[in-house]
């Protein structure tokens, strides 16, 4: 694991060196780009501090409250539309890729209007996001089940039951958790603008925040969390996914 987690790290590690480097070397102006040393020290003392660990757990709780209800309703409405329920699958589609399409900066400001600034209203735009990537992906995972394995199941006198468990889902779960990954990625990153047109609290707040004191280490110490929580999100689906999907990793 440990291996898996740091071979891909090492260019990161270069470029933040060589940015250490031009600014203690004063190459460019430190106000503009201070030493990364610099932001690392003020990303601890936001942490001890404990102000940054609040606004992380805030934005958090929000982004994985409209994630984890996308995959409550995605998953079990792909598992559906992708199986045999053609009549469902055929009313809803064409409903979806409208859905799909919706601009969620612009639908945000709607469901401002009916709920408020509120929790809610961040909860939904995040959930509206993520359920997309999730269904779609869950469809097509189904619909991608080899049909010769479906007939031999049913021939060797296996239930429609068993051969969902055994057959369709595990077929289906990779592209299940392409749908999780780039899920989550929008929920986080869609989170932090949400909080910046509205929020007093939580990561996209702190970055207003950052922009109107302009303290140019703080700027970068939040970019910085942001970042490095968006890629631990990434990397734990990845690893959950290698642990559960074990067949298609050959591990």
């Amino acid at each position: 694991m440990k291996a898996w987690l740091w071979s891909d790290k090492v260019p990161v590690l270069i470029i933040l060196a060589i940015w250490e480097l031009i600014s203690r070397l004063e190459l460019v102006n430190v106000l503009l780009l201070p030493p990364v040393t610099k932001v690392v020290i003020m990303i601890w003392n936001m942490l001890f501090h404990g102000i940054l660990a609040e606004h992380i757990l805030i934005s958090l709780s929000r982004a994985m409250g409209g994630f984890l209800l996308a995959i409550l309703i995605a998953v079990p409405l792909g598992l559906i539309m992708g199986g045999g329920f053609r009549s469902i699958q055929q009313a809803l589609e064409p409903l979806f890729e409208i859905g799909a399409q919706a601009n969620p900066f612009i639908l945000f400001h709607v469901i401002i209007l009916f709920l408020g600034i509120g929790e809610a209203a961040k909860v939904s735009v995040i959930f509206w996001v993520c359920i997309w990537p999730i269904l779609f992906n869950t469809v097509s995972g189904v619909r991608n089940v080899d049909v010769n394995l479906l007939k031999a199941a049913f021939a060797f006198g296996l239930s429609k039951w068993q051969v969902f468990i055994k057959i369709i889902l595990p077929s289906a779960a990779p592209a299940i958790f392409t749908g999780l990954r780039l899920s989550a990625g929008y929920s986080f990153f869609l989170l932090i603008a949400a909080e910046m047109m509205g929020a007093r609290s939580g990561l996209g707040y702190l970055v207003i925040y950052t922009q109107e004191s302009y303290n140019v280490e703080l700027i970068y110490a939040t970019a910085f969390v942001i970042t490095a929580l968006g890629l631990f999100i990434d990397e734990l689906i990845q690893y959950i996914e290698k642990k559960v999907v074990i067949w298609e990793y050959g591990q």
